[in-house]
């Protein structure tokens, strides 16, 4: 029992050393886009049953903007870059310095920018796993969405196909002045795909 706890603690170290070197490299690229320092707090970094995630999200009517891609390599899956609209604009306003329209909901160069601070969070969060892993692992272009949480799950999954029962979750929080923007982090692995994960690091996967 204690050797299984030994095992579960270890994994956990191993996801969140990912997370704070993914978070490191995801601030520093968002700095060379937006020309301004960005800063990123130490994720929190947790393994989830697939339906806890939209509990995570504050549950499935929430409406939430959502970046969406499938990652395609040795341990292919599906990630999902999750904010609130309050966070959205947040972020874009405060933390990338758009001008925003006013509007309750994103203008298309908004949106534009929303996904590309996604695309940038998604190769840097899984770039650090590939390098931690030595697995090739490379996201598709990414999609985004404004819709109830647990249709944009939905959605994904059904346009992704397979779809894991764990998810990796990286509550992403950047720094702006005092203010904190929270956005969630979701990679759910093919079912095949954590097993490879946890292997390539040395870690007996078990289905926890």
């Amino acid at each position: 029992m204690e050797l299984f706890k030994n095992f579960k603690d270890f994994k956990m170290d191993v996801l969140k050393e990912v997370g704070n070197i993914g978070a490191g490299n995801a601030a520093t690229a968002l700095s060379q886009l937006l020309n301004k320092p960005i800063d990123m707090a130490v994720p929190k970094v947790q393994l989830l049953s697939f339906e806890e995630i939209t509990e995570k999200v504050g549950g499935a009517e929430e409406f939430v903007y959502a970046v969406f891609l499938r990652v395609e390599g040795e341990a292919p899956g599906n990630l999902f870059f999750i904010l609130t609209p309050e966070a959205a604009m947040s972020l874009l306003g405060r933390v990338a310095g758009i001008e925003l329209s006013g509007n309750s909901e994103l203008s298309e160069m908004e949106l534009s920018a929303l996904s590309e601070i996604g695309n940038i969070l998604a190769g840097s969060y899984l770039s650090s796993l590939a390098d931690f892993t030595s697995l090739s692992m490379y996201p598709t272009v990414p999609a985004l969405a404004m819709d109830m949480a647990g249709a944009i799950l939905s959605y994904g999954l059904l346009q992704f196909g397979q779809m894991g029962d764990d998810a990796l979750l990286i509550d992403t929080t950047f720094m702006e002045g005092k203010n904190e923007i929270e956005g969630q982090f979701f990679l759910i692995p093919d079912p095949e795909s954590f097993p490879k994960i946890f292997q390539s690091l040395g870690v007996p996967f078990e289905n926890d």
